[in-house]
């Protein structure tokens, strides 16, 4: 049972810039209104096998989930993985050159691990919903990103 969505924003920056501010993972909370907070768990630079706590706010609630890097490809891509509540989330950012900038394209989804009868209906009465809140969510972020981005 997957459920995904993409977004992508033009950003007046070069690759480098922009992947400085997706890869501060320390400093995103600074950067990204919808973190409340970062914990790192890894130390050393960005890349496969990075690990933090971040804790957001959505729809009233805070909810910390442990996050890792999967795949790093500086400035070009990386993948960033979650495991919280029986889903598995994937978040795909992707950097291309274009206009004197970068477009950044974020692509974010979630697999529920051995969906049941009841999580199911579930996902069939709300998926629409949590989907809907998390392109919200994610287009402040790529928004956000790109005025720091231009700012650097």
């Amino acid at each position: 049972m997957d459920h995904s969505t993409s977004l992508t924003q033009h950003i007046h920056a070069s690759p480098d810039k922009v992947w400085a501010v997706i890869s501060d993972i320390p400093g995103s909370a600074g950067t990204l209104s919808g973190i409340d907070a970062v914990q790192m768990i890894s130390e050393g630079p960005y890349g496969k096998g990075t690990r933090w706590k971040e804790t957001r706010t959505m729809m009233g609630r805070a909810e910390t989930v442990e996050m890792w890097v999967d795949q790093a490809h500086p400035p070009r891509s990386t993948v960033v993985k979650a495991h919280q509540g029986g889903a598995d989330y994937t978040t795909r950012f992707s950097l291309a050159e274009r206009d004197s900038g970068t477009d950044l394209t974020v692509t974010f989804g979630a697999d529920v691990v051995n969906p049941t009868a009841l999580s199911r209906i579930y996902m069939a009465v709300f998926g629409r919903i949590g989907l809907s809140i998390t392109r919200k969510a994610l287009a402040k972020d790529l928004a956000e990103i790109a005025a720091k981005a231009e700012s650097l």
